[in-house]
């Protein structure tokens, strides 16, 4: 048996996602920006695609939405144009984050501070999310930015995104979020949030893989990331993705569709997951449930390190995570478990296990059935740690 879960990774694209991209391969294949019928046959799809991500996180008339390859080239784009934009060519010099932000998020910070741009990583708390507090006293009127994800992409904590809102639009700040780990799982309304740039990708919704987006409030101005030619009305040159925006679209709104589905059956079998983990002794999970986006477990089990849980499940065809797939070749301590005050030795035990509409009752078993057997497994032959139960938690 085969059972995925690493949809916080990527999802399985829907099959009615793949059927309504099928035709833009090999029959209307043309280039959108051609005059020629090849070209403009192509039109009507792009506008309902782009139709249906407006409608599904109620962007309106006055705002823009861009596609881009994905959401790690949206959050460059934002972060590095608001350095052209206000800093590079203005009067401000700082950017707030997060410390548990995606590492695209993270690395374009990095990189900004080495052209002398003041960047503050918000420390997070136990359950990994920032305190409103530390970001009151961190933004001033030399902050040009601040980007906070919606949701984590390890533990699926979610943010206070419309009180982060409320503050930035008091100082008068640009608020970026990462919204891939919340669309398809919560409900996204980038009116309600208050948000003025909001990244998301294709594949983390039952999309297709290379394609993403950047909504844009009220068509802010942004200096381009990519320059050429003048496609997406010159915000982001390069020839169109039709078969990619064409599955974009459709994914969106089936994703929007299920929302429901989500809270309700995708939870409760996240739950049934979860329950059986911790009940067992020195099995930790980040965050209460309800904080959580339906969908994501993140685990610790004391005495057994992740990469070999991870390769133990493989043998039976169970797919999970050590945490951010961007990360997962570097076999260090889990960043986020770092940031949250773990202990050394549970920090390098991370599991993550998250689900999709596409997830089984049967396939939950059947984890449930073999993870148990991988951890007994697991601590009995480990040389490299002396396990000795303590005291059982089940939240960090």
């Amino acid at each position: 048996m085969r059972v995925y879960l690493d949809n916080n990774a990527t999802t399985i694209v829907d099959p009615s996602v793949k059927e309504l991209m099928d035709p833009f391969f090999c029959q209307m294949y043309g280039n959108p920006n051609s005059l020629h019928q090849f070209g403009s046959e192509t039109h009507p799809a792009l506008k309902m695609a782009m139709d249906q991500i407006y409608n599904s996180i109620n962007a309106n008339d006055k705002d823009d939405v861009v596609v881009t390859s994905c959401a790690t080239e949206s959050n460059n784009w934002v972060i590095k144009g608001v350095y052209f934009d206000k800093i590079k060519n203005g009067d401000k010099n700082h950017i707030i984050t997060s410390s548990v932000e995606h590492p695209s998020v993270i690395s374009a910070c990095k990189f900004l501070e080495t052209q002398g741009v003041k960047v503050t990583y918000l420390p997070v708390n136990d359950e990994g999310v920032i305190e409103i507090e530390d970001l009151k006293k961190a933004i001033n009127d030399k902050t040009a930015l601040v980007s906070i994800m919606w949701a984590n992409n390890e533990t699926g904590m979610l943010f206070p995104i419309k009180e982060i809102s409320e503050i930035c639009k008091e100082y008068g700040v640009l608020f970026h979020s990462d919204g891939v780990q919340a669309i398809g799982k919560v409900k996204v309304n980038v009116q309600d949030a208050g948000v003025d740039f909001l990244s998301f990708s294709a594949h983390k919704f039952h999309g297709p893989k290379g394609v993403g987006g950047l909504y844009i409030k009220n068509s802010e101005a942004l200096t381009p990331l990519l320059h050429g030619g003048e496609h997406m009305g010159g915000r982001r040159s390069g020839t169109l993705n039709v078969a990619g925006i064409v599955g974009m679209g459709k994914a969106i709104e089936m994703a929007d569709k299920y929302i429901d589905y989500e809270y309700k059956e995708v939870r409760r079998l996240r739950d049934k997951l979860e329950d059986a983990l911790v009940k067992i002794d020195d099995v930790f999970v980040v965050g209460k449930k309800e904080h959580r986006v339906p969908n994501t477990i993140l685990a610790s089990i004391k005495g057994v390190e992740g990469e070999g849980m991870l390769w133990d499940l493989n043998k039976y065809g169970i797919a999970a995570s050590t945490g951010s797939a961007c990360a997962s070749e570097a076999l260090e301590s889990n960043p986020v478990m770092e940031a949250i005050g773990a202990e050394a030795d549970l920090a390098h035990t991370a599991l993550r296990l998250s689900l999709s509409r596409f997830t089984t009752e049967k396939e939950i078993d059947y984890a449930i059935e073999h993870i148990k057997q991988a951890i007994k497994r697991l601590r009995a032959i480990s040389s490299t740690y002396a396990y000795a139960p303590t005291n059982h938690k089940s939240e960090l």
